[in-house]
């Protein structure tokens, strides 16, 4: 069973009880496939007896949820916590101590299949359904089906930890785990204001000609106002697709835009004022009124590096293979260049120690295979 809670009465006694345990199951539900202003509309916390599900839109204050987090005596399982993490610090500046990540766990572990639903399968023989996974969690009142679909995220979080914590202290790993799992604690929200140009991260739009690019820049700004004013997703308006090939097409007309291949129908009907406008707009401005793509130039090949970067692969793909691991969990491509980039006189394990991106485990493991391969 399960508690929801919606009254900060509720909230303490529920939590009283949690800091009184040692390890907490947490995780959170936001619902960006469905707003445009995203946010936590649910956070869920369970023990080993007990699951509660914390309703933010009811309570003014979550500090005691804040303090669970925070506390360095409990242990707090997430899976996949890195975005639960990012989002309870943007929402409510929470951050956690303590984390164990049966997600990060998994993939140490050399499991192949490492979502949620796979691993409860595989170690608890529970099965859970994913139905309610893009479900709308910021309508009110919460179906019972959705919080019982909530409830199953955490409930079952504290044996999936110890199950996986027991295959790691078996393979000798529980020390990655506990290492991953302190850098998680600097986790931060890193979202970044839009600085004009998120229209340029629309796929496609780099390779349309100076006026398709105008244009595209109005149509998404008139997408993100009219997403904001009805707080809908913006992909519900009308889709990236479909905004790339009005800017392409370019239509004077509502017969045009009838034709453009790649708009809806329905959507060409019900937005067809606004696109046009947009477009008109765009085919009114000067020469030299059109953005332009600002290309950088790409630093010139270095054959010397990448000859090093590659032996690291293969040194890296090698270990990786002896230890059951996909290699990206083993050290990411970034890390191996980081690696190699440094000076000759510092290839040895004191060098290896002063790269940002390696973990101490990593290191251990694969330390002497990557300093044969600079060698």
């Amino acid at each position: 069973m399960h508690s929801y809670i919606q009254t900060s009465e509720e909230l303490a006694e529920t939590l009283a009880a949690f800091r009184r345990e040692p390890l907490v199951g947490a995780d959170t539900e936001a619902a960006s496939f469905h707003r445009y202003r995203d946010r936590i509309f649910l956070i869920q916390l369970s023990t080993r007896t007990r699951t509660a599900i914390v309703d933010p839109l009811a309570l003014g204050d979550l500090s005691p949820v804040g303090e669970l987090l925070a506390d360095p005596n409990i242990e707090k399982v997430f899976h996949d916590a890195d975005y639960d993490l990012r989002i309870l610090d943007r929402d409510y500046g929470f951050r956690a101590a303590r984390i164990f990540d049966t997600r990060v766990a998994a993939q140490l572990a050399g499991e192949p299949a490492i979502g949620l639903a796979a691993l409860l399968a595989k170690y608890l023989g529970v099965k859970v359904v994913k139905e309610h996974q893009k479900a709308d969690w910021s309508r009110r009142p919460l179906p019972p089906a959705m919080l019982a679909y909530a409830a199953a995220d955490t409930r079952h979080l504290p044996a999936l930890r110890d199950a996986l914590r027991a295959r790691l202290v078996e393979l000798g790993r529980l020390e990655w785990a506990e290492e991953e799992g302190a850098r998680c604690e600097a986790v931060r929200w890193t979202g970044m204001a839009d600085s004009g140009d998120a229209y340029l991260r629309v796929k496609g739009a780099k390779a349309l000609s100076p006026r398709s690019l105008a244009a595209l820049r109005d149509l998404y700004g008139w997408r993100e106002t009219r997403a904001a004013e009805q707080d809908q997703a913006t992909f519900r308006i009308i889709g990236n697709d479909a905004l790339l090939a009005v800017a392409t097409a370019l239509p004077r007309s509502a017969a045009d835009l009838a034709r453009v291949p790649g708009l809806p129908a329905a959507l060409a009907r019900r937005h067809a004022a606004a696109l046009l406008e947009c477009v008109q707009r765009a085919l009114g401005l000067s020469e030299r009124e059109l953005p332009r793509i600002e290309r950088s130039a790409r630093p010139p090949k270095d054959p010397t590096l990448d000859a090093r970067v590659e032996r690291l692969k293969a040194a890296r793909n090698r270990v990786a293979a002896e230890l059951g691991l996909d290699p990206g969990v083993l050290c990411g491509r970034v890390t191996l260049e980081a690696v190699a980039r440094l000076a000759p006189p510092a290839h040895d394990r004191a060098g290896l120690a002063r790269v940002g991106e390696l973990r101490r485990w990593q290191i251990q493991v694969l330390g002497d295979a990557l300093l044969a391969a600079l060698a």
